[in-house]
């Protein structure tokens, strides 16, 4: 499977659905991220090819030789992305999905509208394109009633409201460390009896292991959630 991640906006948790959603569930797939300002999935040390919107030729001839791929196309790279796409005839059908992250404010909410018109402009199948709802609060229909009611009246994209990823700090966390989900998940470390063994008075090493094992237990949690989401994402 080949997803692109993409929106007009920023900040709406591209990098995160790349590295922390779609990866650990896609074969480990290799992420190309059409960035150049903002974070990346190598931040959280992921192996990441790196390059510019206007490097699609490229990209196109990279992905002619994977089964699997996720491409992440940062907010300041979509335009070039999307105008150097359109110069390859059929290109668009070589991604098997394309990712929208949508977080509850108006701008990203009209953002992520006007990122679903260019699509179909491109002749991109509604069924290829996908809504990934994400810091949700509470409820995805009372928090994103602008998404839902465009994919009800247009048909133009999946807006599936189990597809959703549910605030939490554990994010936070993971980009302070530099890691991922998956890694934490991997690691067998027995923290609690390393903080168990630990001299009282050293309050720094108290501190990252005591961190280290809220982590874990806030990630699996958090893993069985995005179990679902990813589920619902592509049903």
């Amino acid at each position: 499977m080949k997803v692109t991640v993409l929106n007009y906006t920023g900040s709406v948790g591209k990098t995160v659905t790349a590295s922390h959603l779609l990866a650990p569930r896609m074969n480990s797939a290799q992420i190309f991220a059409v960035e150049s300002t903002n974070e990346t999935s190598a931040d959280l040390g992921l192996s990441v090819d790196q390059l510019r919107g206007e490097h699609f030729g490229r990209l196109f001839r990279e992905l002619l030789t994977r089964d699997d791929a996720i491409v992440d196309v940062g907010a300041s790279n979509i335009e070039d992305f999307l105008t150097h796409m359109m110069r390859y005839e059929g290109a668009h059908e070589e991604m098997s999905y394309f990712v929208l992250p949508v977080i509850n404010t108006g701008k990203a909410q009209r953002e992520t509208i006007k990122t679903v018109a260019a699509l179909a402009e491109l002749g991109v199948d509604p069924e290829r394109v996908r809504i990934l709802f994400n810091r949700v609060g509470a409820s995805v229909e009372d928090e994103f009633p602008s998404i839902l009611a465009y994919a009800a009246k247009t048909g133009e994209v999946r807006a599936n409201p189990e597809a959703a990823i549910f605030e939490n700090e554990v994010f936070e966390l993971l980009a302070d460390l530099r890691t991922t989900i998956a890694d934490v998940l991997a690691d067998q470390t027995d923290y609690r009896a390393l903080l168990k063994a630990a001299d009282r008075s050293d309050h720094v090493r108290i501190s990252q292991l005591s961190n280290r094992h809220a982590l874990r237990a806030l990630a699996q949690p958090v893993d069985r959630q995005m179990n679902a989401a990813f589920t619902a994402l592509f049903a």
